[in-house]
């Protein structure tokens, strides 16, 4: 019994360990494209989307234009906090608070697939004001 025990204890500490190390990447994902965003470095930005965002903006200066008008507080914010995260398989949803440049709050929704070469790619971001209701 104690032997049974120990082995589901085990799992369950590999299993939130696992968790752990695919969100700390995700981030690192998400951190490094916001970095590159405030470097106006459009191919390193484009290299963090998927190939499902790379097929509906198939250069790095599309892509740009898209964020730049489109997610104006992605692009440039004061602030960029990570909130909460929750994973599915080889997909993981990462909560952002961001400050925009004229001080708003808003809410950022990532979404990440995991990639054959073991990598994630972001796939998507859902963009709300804080307070705002889906």
């Amino acid at each position: 019994m104690r032997i049974a025990a120990l082995l589901v204890a085990l799992i369950v500490v590999c299993h939130h360990a696992a968790f752990a190390g695919d969100v700390a990447t995700a981030q690192s994902v998400i951190r490094a494209q916001e970095q590159a965003f405030v470097r106006d470095d459009a191919a390193a930005a484009y290299s963090y989307a998927a190939p499902s965002i790379k097929e509906i903006f198939p250069a790095p200066d599309i892509f740009m234009s898209m964020v730049q008008n489109g997610y104006a507080p992605v692009y440039r914010h004061k602030s960029f906090e990570f909130g909460e995260s929750k994973t599915d398989g080889g997909w993981i949803a990462q909560r952002v608070h961001i400050v925009d440049a004229n001080g708003e709050a808003w809410e950022a929704l990532y979404t990440l697939e995991q990639q054959g070469d073991g990598s994630y790619k972001i796939t998507g971001c859902s963009l709300l004001k804080a307070g705002q209701s889906v």
